[in-house]
């Protein structure tokens, strides 16, 4: 990575990792492009998914008293399996399609919605937790399709938002293992993970503050929010 880059980067993981602490999830909304854009959109996607996992043990830490490891087990497991397989397609995949699965990533979220499926999301929520996995592991981002899966099991905000970490803490580390192995991940870009740390401290304790302050209506207005930023992307890349 140039030097003038890291400040670009820095900017996007505080800012990534803020949201995802509040949320539970959208940092991949502002870190995948960001570093797409700067890096190209394989070495993006690599690095993001990089210091995702490593924010995501930050975290599970953070909400580790309302981590909800029985009811989010089938939607970890399934989510960890989608995501080896898409992770290993990206690495011979081309760069066009990659981008196209982004597109296609969140255009699957907007019609899940717009057919009102929410009614059965607690039924689809295992097939969601899988797609959502692919899509991640392929294009770096699955927060549509991750935030359906985990919603559908129905728990209360700080479960809601320990289930996302874990979820996406797994999603990103079996990423980053295959990317490394792959020599998509090298030493430098560890480094650059490694700097990043006291920032993703920051970042994360003040997105848990926010997410404590918002109360359950706070929380779920925040959560559509960030569902109706990854469908402007999506609008915007069509």
């Amino acid at each position: 990575m140039e030097p003038y880059l890291i400040p670009v980067v820095f900017v996007a993981v505080a800012a990534a990792f803020t949201l995802s602490a509040a949320a539970g999830f959208g940092g991949s909304l502002i870190l995948v492009p960001s570093l797409a854009l700067v890096l190209g959109t394989k070495p993006g996607v690599a690095l993001a998914a990089l210091l995702l996992a490593a924010n995501n043990i930050v975290k599970v830490f953070a909400y580790r008293k309302t981590l909800p490891y029985r009811q989010a087990a089938l939607v970890i497991c399934l989510v960890a399996v989608g995501t080896f397989l898409g992770a290993k397609l990206l690495i011979s995949a081309p760069e066009r399609a990659v981008a196209l699965a982004v597109i296609f990533s969140f255009a699957a979220a907007f019609l899940v919605e717009s057919f009102d499926l929410a009614r059965w999301r607690r039924a689809s929520s295992p097939l969601m937790a899988f797609a959502a996995g692919a899509t991640s592991g392929f294009s770096g981002t699955s927060g549509p399709l991750k935030g359906l899966a985990v919603r559908g099991l129905g728990l209360d905000r700080l479960h809601l938002v320990g289930a996302l970490s874990l979820t996406s803490l797994v999603g990103d580390v079996t990423k980053t293992a295959v990317w490394t192995d792959a020599s998509l991940l090298t030493g430098k870009d560890y480094l650059v993970a490694l700097t990043c740390v006291p920032l993703m401290l920051s970042a994360t304790f003040l997105g848990r503050r926010f997410n404590t302050r918002i109360g359950e209506r706070g929380y779920t207005g925040l959560f559509w929010v960030v569902m109706l930023g990854y469908t402007g992307r999506l609008a915007a890349g069509i």
